[in-house]
């Protein structure tokens, strides 16, 4: 096996947005993504989200496509719950929304995920983290400067924060 280290965010909503993810089906549905990813040899770092969507931090192996890892997530999830709810069905949009991260990121949309209530409650919402489709949202710069790694003294610093990582 190849060495990969490949971290995604992923977020999609409920059809139609409705609020079916309470907290008394949370941890059913939340339950069956984890155990899925692990069954495809994925991770999960984080899970969370609202009545209407939910956001995963996840890393997926390299010989699984992103389309396939999501949709067996949501098939999943819609599966187990409506085994034990059949009255009322949890049924996924079909769109979702997909970003890389980089391994310096990855913490930092961990923390944003985890307090997804707290950020919907307090409107303090990144819009770029909540896209499921190609509508336009309001734009955001997340981008900082580019360092330049042939001056000796950064190169030493880059150098250093990847050998750091590897530990």
């Amino acid at each position: 096996m190849s060495y990969a280290q490949l971290y995604y965010h992923l977020v999609w909503s409920t059809r139609r947005e409705e609020p079916l993810l309470t907290a008394r089906i949370e941890p059913i549905v939340y339950d069956a993504i984890r155990w899925k990813a692990v069954e495809l040899d994925g991770v999960v770092f984080a899970l969370n989200g609202t009545t209407t969507h939910l956001h995963v931090v996840a890393g997926i192996p390299p010989w699984l496509a992103v389309a396939a890892f999501v949709a067996q997530l949501k098939s999943a999830a819609a599966a187990r719950f409506n085994r034990l709810s059949p009255v009322d069905p949890l049924q996924w949009a079909e769109e979702y929304g997909v970003m890389t991260l980089d391994g310096k990121r990855v913490s930092h949309v961990m923390t944003y995920v985890e307090r997804q209530k707290e950020h919907h409650e307090t409107g303090t919402l990144i819009p770029i983290l909540e896209r499921t489709n190609d509508q336009p949202v309001k734009p955001i710069t997340l981008r900082e400067m580019a360092p330049d790694y042939f001056v000796e003294d950064e190169a030493a610093v880059w150098w250093e924060a990847l050998l750091m990582a590897s530990d």
